[in-house]
């Protein structure tokens, strides 16, 4: 950056919020974690914004407002605006917040009638942020919405007269087994992560054909339809198609072939895709520790509390790449109006990684150590109102070794061969489960690629000292024994088990919500 422009960057700025102030927002994916952290962001930043689209799957009209007030409207996130707006807020919110009825799956978004043509001739930023993540999805799902639903959008997209920008909200996982520092580059129509690394050096894999990906699994899921086993077959599919051409799970694959389809679509229209890292909760705004639901890292956070998962597997020298939820949004909100408010001849996909693997990495065991010292001052309370003390996690470095030491754990306990049955399929289906959840987190716990962000520190370095204050996203600042210990699982226990103020939970009796299944994550 020449000395002229870095003095007029920190002059003027990206120019955030008076970007954002009149433009109409279109938002897909409406009611999840990223998508509601970002609405509250901008209304509570910018409250003269123009209307913002929420794209609600619903039966009816009826039906998606009632969404809107339940799920989005209602929900605590919002509580500054509340403060704010007082008596007011209802109608605040009703005024900018719109329901649209429609499922991204559908052609068209299943828009009909004078709203889609409204919006068509409203909207000035489309911002995708619906998804599937099941990371072990069943292969037609996951490409009806990871895959599809991105070029449905983007057709909708070309029918938008004031558009400047679509915003893709992907992950930086979709660099499937990329290693060392992943740069931030766009995936195009047929790439591979096979073919780039040459897995097989006598055998290179064939580019990748979305289209026949697509045909594939519609065609599987017709000629399963009357299979009882059916949706296993459909999941084995996703992860074999996967990983044949250089990625871990469904997930990711079919997000990157999303990716692949909106810049085959795009033509004249600027591009920009975000790709965070593991999202966490809030780590300042509105408020620190906000989350919904939880992903892998989530789960065995909770289970480990719970006493319920003391040994896992994992490189205790890795690095877990994970980032708050507030900082994505700013990065996102600073990238709009970038490539918002710049006329280019031949628009082009920006890529932003938001991740801290390489500015301020996580090391796996000094993860382990702060939630160990957590549980261990402010543990969870079982059946009979006793704390659940809980041992510093034990990490097997292969999953051959951690099997092993299920076994033998069940061995010890004399289950194997035990005359009760029903301890001892108990006991069996506890074996699965937790091998299940291992296989699910492995890709991640051995994860050796870092995430390169020279996009998005560049974002940074052209805005000026109070948008950095407002819009701030620096991952060096922040300080992981804060944020884990006083931020980040105490708002898991407030938000996801519903813990109250002032006391510990009782462990028996209350669910993990998203467990067993071990699927869910925000990655």
């Amino acid at each position: 950056m020449s000395k002229n422009s870095a003095q007029y960057s920190k002059q003027y700025g990206i120019g955030i919020e008076k970007f954002l102030v009149g433009k109409s927002f279109f938002v897909t994916g409406a009611t999840g974690f990223l998508a509601k952290v970002l609405i509250e962001k901008i209304l509570r930043t910018a409250p003269e914004v123009g209307k913002i689209f929420l794209l609600i799957k619903a039966e009816s009209e009826e039906a998606a407002s009632k969404r809107l007030k339940d799920e989005v409207i209602n929900a605590e996130l919002f509580k500054c605006l509340q403060q704010t707006y007082g008596e007011c807020y209802q109608d605040f919110m009703l005024n900018k917040l719109v329901p649209v009825v429609g499922n991204i799956s559908e052609s068209n978004l299943g828009l009909e009638g004078d709203l889609a043509k409204v919006i068509a001739n409203e909207v000035d930023v489309i911002i995708n942020s619906a998804a599937n993540t099941t990371l072990h999805e069943r292969y037609d799902i996951a490409i009806d919405i990871n895959t599809r639903g991105p070029s449905h959008v983007m057709n909708f997209a070309k029918k938008c007269k004031k558009i400047k920008v679509f915003v893709h909200m992907s992950t930086a996982y979709v660099n499937g087994k990329r290693q060392g520092r992943i740069m931030e580059k766009p995936f195009y129509m047929g790439d591979t992560i096979a073919r780039e690394l040459n897995f097989n050096n006598s055998k290179i894999e064939p580019k990748l054909d979305v289209e026949k990906e697509i045909e594939l699994a519609m065609k599987s899921k017709k000629a399963l339809e009357n299979d009882e086993d059916a949706r296993k077959k459909m999941k084995e599919l996703g992860l074999e198609r996967a990983r044949k051409y250089g990625w871990d799970v469904t997930y990711v694959f079919t997000k990157a072939m999303g990716e692949m389809m909106i810049d085959t679509l795009k033509e004249n229209i600027p591009v920009v895709i975000i790709r965070p890292s593991m999202i966490q909760s809030t780590y300042k705004e509105p408020f620190a520790g906000w989350i919904q639901g939880n992903g892998i890292l989530d789960l065995m956070i909770l289970y480990y509390g719970r006493g319920q998962l003391n040994e896992f597997v994992g490189d205790p020298s890795g690095i877990l790449d994970v980032v708050p939820v507030d900082m994505v949004v700013n990065a996102t909100l600073a990238a709009i109006a970038k490539h918002g408010q710049v006329v280019i001849q031949k628009p082009e996909v920006k890529v932003y990684q938001i991740a801290s693997s390489v500015t301020n990495p996580l090391v796996t065991k000094y993860l382990l150590s702060l939630l160990h010292e957590h549980f261990d001052s402010s543990p969870f309370l079982d059946s009979k109102g006793s704390p659940i003390r809980v041992p510093l996690m034990k990490l097997f470095t292969s999953m051959e070794d951690f099997s092993a030491h299920l076994l033998d754990g069940a061995m010890q306990r004399s289950i194997i061969g035990s005359s009760n049955g029903e301890l001892l399929a108990q006991k069996q289906y506890e074996i699965l489960r937790r091998k299940e959840f291992a296989n699910v987190y492995l890709p991640y716990g051995f994860y050796a690629g870092r995430f390169d962000c020279s996009n998005t520190l560049g974002l940074m370095q052209i805005m000026n000292e109070e948008e950095k204050k407002k819009f701030g996203f620096d991952m060096g600042s922040i300080d992981w024994k804060h944020y884990i210990t006083n931020v980040h699982v105490p708002g898991l226990r407030r938000h996801v088990m519903k813990e109250k103020r002032g006391e510990t939970l009782v462990g028996a009796g209350n669910k993990i919500p998203g467990g067993p299944k071990f699927y869910k994550s925000k990655l």
